[in-house]
């Protein structure tokens, strides 16, 4: 097609292409020319036999100058930001926990922490420095795995995603600096791999909520629904890079996008035009608790270690030395779980760190409080010894609370190894 312009009103179809529409005059980019359309935003599914060889990377490092500022965009719709440019709140925190529950909500996870690692040697680094198989994953597919201290405390869960030339992690914004100041602690002289902290250079969002998928679906992105956690594909934005994955850090249902921030406010937009309601991080950390899913600092500290923590589905047991492998495999031939993460409903407020009591002995520690879905509702997560309670039991937190021990949703679809009856308790 020649570089020509265009105010044609229906949508631009060329081809096989996936698309985000909203009303409004975009630009588009296809074999090199960008057109120009009004009232439709296109999002198009990149195809590597189109995409020439300076276009390889899943995205520009150096992304173009912010024409689109976010943080405007979504103070035009109530949001409450804090000095350090992370949206708190859009003042409708039930209403944005409800659409997790039952229909659909959009999160703007920017203050998240992304790192690059690229080289040649990159899936063999990783594969030593965390627990997760890397060795066993094809671009375009992706997993969670827990980078863990040497005697296997877990230090964070990182959501990684396989590229042609690097892999992405999502880790928490309370660890990003420290593992990417690790991270290159151990890059020896002959190693072919860079890590670099691209956290300032993208924006993250994520989807959640069972009307996730039609999202999807309406944004002609549908051949993503139904497909693994932690597989993500390529697309353009206005010529900008956009991937879109499967699954996100608190759920395998749920979607993620990462984006050049040039892009965010037009994807942003077109989300909510297709009925997302917009959360905050107060809501999302609401949710965090509720959904089970460990942070760094509450439930992920020296304290603990990472089969206490629960977290199975990200460690492989039969793949070679890693760190913290060692420890690992001693507390799993012998059985050496002391104690386990589980969810608590409470009778009242309870302050993190308050222990938690069964017959007047104390038995674990509470980590993460809430309130629920309700303002008479109270939740929290909390380590507890597993021979003193079992899901449904009751114990005491701090002096007078009472609490019912239940399982969550994160830890509930984690994979333990069959060990013996007692370990599964």
């Amino acid at each position: 097609m020649a570089a020509t312009s265009s105010t044609a009103t229906t949508h631009l179809i060329v081809g096989s292409t996936s698309r985000l529409h909203n009303t409004r005059t975009t630009k588009f980019f296809q074999n090199g020319v960008v057109l120009t359309q009004k009232k439709t935003l296109s999002l198009r599914r990149r195809r590597s036999a189109s995409i020439p060889p300076t276009a390889v990377l899943p995205f520009d490092l150096s992304p173009p100058p912010i024409d689109h500022d976010l943080l405007e965009t979504v103070k035009s719709e109530g949001a409450k930001i804090s000095g350090e440019g992370i949206v708190e709140t859009f003042g409708n925190d039930g209403e944005a926990l409800d659409a997790a529950d039952n229909g659909v909500a959009a999160v703007d996870l920017s203050h998240f922490g992304r790192i690059r690692v690229s080289g040649d040697d990159r899936i063999q680094f990783l594969h030593n420095q965390s627990t997760a198989n890397f060795e066993i994953l094809r671009e375009g597919q992706g997993c969670d795995t827990v980078f863990v201290t040497p005697t296997a405390r877990t230090i964070d869960i990182a959501h990684a995603w396989i590229m042609k030339n690097a892999v992405i992690l999502v880790v928490s914004p309370l660890t990003c600096s420290s593992i990417t100041e690790m991270l290159n602690r151990y890059v020896f002289f002959a190693d072919k791999v860079e890590i670099q902290d691209i956290t300032k250079q993208t924006c993250l969002f994520v989807v959640v909520g069972p009307k996730s998928n039609q999202v999807m679906r309406d944004l002609n992105l549908g051949d993503l629904v139904g497909e693994a956690y932690g597989t993500h594909r390529h697309y353009s934005v206005n010529g900008m890079p956009i991937t879109v994955g499967v699954g996100n850090v608190i759920s395998e249902e749920g979607f993620s996008l990462l984006m050049s921030p040039a892009a965010a406010g037009s994807v942003w937009e077109t989300l909510l035009s297709q009925g997302a309601v917009p959360m905050g991080s107060n809501a999302w950390e609401k949710l965090r608790i509720i959904k089970g899913r460990p942070a760094p600092g509450k439930e992920l500290t020296n304290e603990f270690n990472v089969l206490e923590a629960g977290l199975w589905n990200s460690i492989s047991l039969d793949k070679g030395c890693y760190k913290g492998q060692e420890t690992i495999s001693r507390l799993i031939t012998y059985d050496g779980l002391k104690q386990r993460l589980w969810g608590i409903c409470l009778s009242a407020p309870a302050e993190p760190g308050s222990p938690i009591i069964v017959d007047g002995k104390k038995v674990g520690k509470l980590t993460s409080y809430t309130l629920g879905r309700k303002e008479s509702d109270h939740f929290g997560l909390g380590y507890i010894k597993r021979k003193d309670a079992l899901g449904g039991d009751t114990v005491t937190v701090g002096d007078n609370i009472v609490g019912t021990v239940v399982e969550v949703p994160f830890l509930a679809r984690q994979s333990p190894p069959l060990l013996s009856k007692s370990s599964s308790s």
